[in-house]
């Protein structure tokens, strides 16, 4: 199944996620933050130096290259570069290294909550630490290191997949998909951790905040029987227009309070970035629309999206997939799915790649 979903997926040469079939142009300039990156280029040579010339080989790949496009959040695709299973202790810090200097604190105890609760499902499955453990994580790096020529680095695993693009004080991370089965533990070796429930509750009380005449042009669908989210591993080019409720219908308050819930989503990467593509998201919110799926009880499963030319963000409550031995077949809410993407071609920071070619011949 996942080779195949990656073959359909590559097919077509990556186009990005339009509303029409055409990426709008000029979304995204090069451009200065202000805002270093420095701190991510020195743990990437940091974490480049802590591996084998064998296992650089396997990990570096060219900065245009299709690896990028090549992550699945389901366990048993086949990956590339190097697994945190396979690395020593040093270098496997380092590895947290690259991704404690990208990350928010959120979003690294989010991504490491994510890995623990995979071992978790490991526990649920019979102690089956083959196929789910907390180490079935790989990291790739596309390019160079630089702090002037793009570059950047890809985590890709079950429920946790980041895509870090980097042009001079420019970072684009998108893919992003985070998620986890179960999403709380109730026993075992990580008992206690809980991951996306802040992302659910917000998406819930957000909904509920809406006027019934809001709330009715925001919901699609009322019964949730399936899986709901669109645009997923393979998905680059998916032709989604918007649907649901207009931003601009909304009170000055009830867009500060989606640009709040976008907030979750974003400040996963470092909080100075994040502050800058926050901006980005901001200049657009009249164009950004809010959708619904499910119902509204405290108890109900949903799926929500946020949609703008700059940013796509799908919450998902989906069906038991690597519990179904425990679990009926319909969404519940112990198996989310959450991924953000950047329509309009930078997604991997492909339009900002593509312009400092244009203007930087190689």
């Amino acid at each position: 199944m996942s080779r195949a979903a990656e073959e359909r997926g590559l097919a077509e040469p990556f186009k990005g996620i339009t509303a029409n079939g055409e990426a709008v142009k000029g979304l995204f300039p090069v451009r200065s933050t202000g805002v270093s990156t420095e701190p991510v280029r020195v743990a990437a040579e940091k974490f480049l130096a802590a591996l084998s010339e064998e296992q650089r080989r396997k990990t570096v790949f060219p900065v245009d290259d299709v690896e990028w496009r090549k992550w699945m959040n389901v366990s048993f695709y086949v990956r590339q570069g190097i697994g945190f299973g396979e690395m020593s202790e040093a270098q496997r810090e380092a590895a947290f290294g690259l991704m404690r200097a990208s990350l928010s604190a959120k979003g690294m105890q989010l991504s490491r909550d994510i890995m623990k609760l995979n071992h978790t499902l490991g526990e649920l499955n019979h102690d089956n630490f083959t196929e789910y453990s907390e180490w079935l994580y790989w990291i790739t790096v596309m390019g160079t290191p630089s702090a002037t020529e793009p570059w950047g680095w890809q985590l890709d695993g079950h429920h946790l997949v980041v895509n870090y693009f980097v042009l001079g004080d420019q970072v684009v991370m998108t893919p992003s998909f985070f998620g986890s089965e179960p999403a709380r533990a109730t026993a075992g070796k990580y008992n206690g951790t809980r991951v996306m429930q802040e992302e659910q509750d917000a998406g819930l009380a957000f909904m509920k905040s809406l006027t019934p005449q809001q709330r009715t042009a925001a919901t699609l669908r009322t019964s949730k029987t399936g899986n709901d989210n669109l645009t997923e591993a393979f998905k680059d080019n998916v032709v989604l227009d918007y649907s649901g409720v207009p931003a601009r219908a909304l009170t000055d308050k009830q867009k500060r309070d989606l640009l709040t819930l976008i907030g979750l989503y974003v400040h996963n990467m470092r909080d100075d970035q994040a502050r800058v593509r926050i901006d980005e998201v901001n200049a657009r919110m009249d164009e950004t629309y809010f959708a619904w799926i499910g119902g509204t009880e405290p108890d109900s499963v949903y799926y929500y999206r946020i949609h703008s030319p700059v940013v796509l963000i799908e919450f998902d409550h989906q069906k038991p997939a690597n519990l179904r031995h425990l679990y009926p077949d319909a969404p519940y809410r112990d198996h989310i799915h959450a991924v953000m993407r950047t329509p309009n071609g930078n997604d991997y920071g492909k339009d900002l790649l593509r312009q400092h070619y244009a203007t930087h011949p190689h």
